[in-house]
């Protein structure tokens, strides 16, 4: 049985509709879609936006309005589906939605943005290392995990266009980079680089300077998997042609026994 799995962050769910989200994902028909910064309460949206036609949809919204924001749209029904992962500090922004399916653990996660201030990179390091310990706790129970979204963080060097000028801005700090690492330590695999070594390769371009029409770009949307689910994945990809964001979608295809 193979699956499909996307993830995205549309910048605004109720922007990207006007842009032709429901059209693209029609088109696209992922067995799975996470979307990150939806800014939006479910209640602001269509019926059609809150929920596509061919899908069961989960949403995640922070207290703040218009802010933040995650939701899993999925074919198959999952097991259950929580909001958060149970750190109050954390959940209280909207972003992140845990989605038990039979053969895996799904995490869609909006990690925090740590240039704004040095309180929101320390805020954001402290999401990282909570997570990583919730990331553990799924594991030890004997779970599968996959983990997608926008980490907000470029992993090496090869990751963004330009390392050397960005080694002091958030979102290529060691310290950030380190916690990358440290996912890689504890057995969980950046898939789009077990396909892939080649540079130039992105899911984030900045608006205001037109970075995305000269590829100058960083790749910060991820798919991390578990080790011991890497022979279900077949294929980790990232489809740079999707407009309608500053970000593009990501992907992975699993390959998985009929129950």
């Amino acid at each position: 049985m193979s699956l499909t799995l996307l993830s995205w962050n549309v910048n605004g769910i109720r922007a990207a509709a006007r842009k032709g989200f429901l059209e693209w994902l029609g088109e696209a028909s992922p067995d799975v879609l996470c979307v990150q910064e939806t800014k939006a309460w479910p209640e602001q949206l269509e019926d059609a936006v809150r929920t596509p036609q061919g899908y069961h949809s989960f949403w995640d919204w922070g207290e703040r309005k218009g802010y933040s924001g995650v939701a899993i749209f999925s074919k198959a029904e999952p097991v259950s589906v929580r909001r958060g992962f149970g750190v109050e500090q954390f959940d209280g922004e909207g972003r992140t939605l845990v989605a038990e399916f039979p053969d895996f653990t799904l995490c869609n996660v909006y990690f925090p943005n740590g240039q704004g201030s040095a309180e929101r990179l320390a805020y954001k390091l402290a999401f990282y290392e909570a997570f990583l310990e919730f990331m553990l706790s799924v594991r030890d129970q004997g779970r599968e995990l996959i983990v997608c979204g926008d980490v907000n963080t470029a992993h090496h060097a090869i990751d963004l266009a330009r390392p050397k000028e960005n080694a002091k801005t958030s979102g290529f700090l060691p310290e950030e980079r380190a916690w990358l690492d440290k996912l890689v330590a504890h057995g969980f695999v950046d898939t789009f680089r077990r396909f892939t070594d080649e540079p130039g390769h992105y899911s984030y371009w900045d608006m205001k300077s037109r970075a995305r029409e000269r590829n100058i770009g960083w790749r910060i949307d991820y798919f991390f998997a578990s080790s011991g689910l890497m022979p279900q994945v077949t294929d980790a990809f990232i489809r740079p042609d999707v407009m309608g964001s500053d970000h593009c979608p990501v992907g992975i295809t699993l390959d998985l026994p009929k129950s």
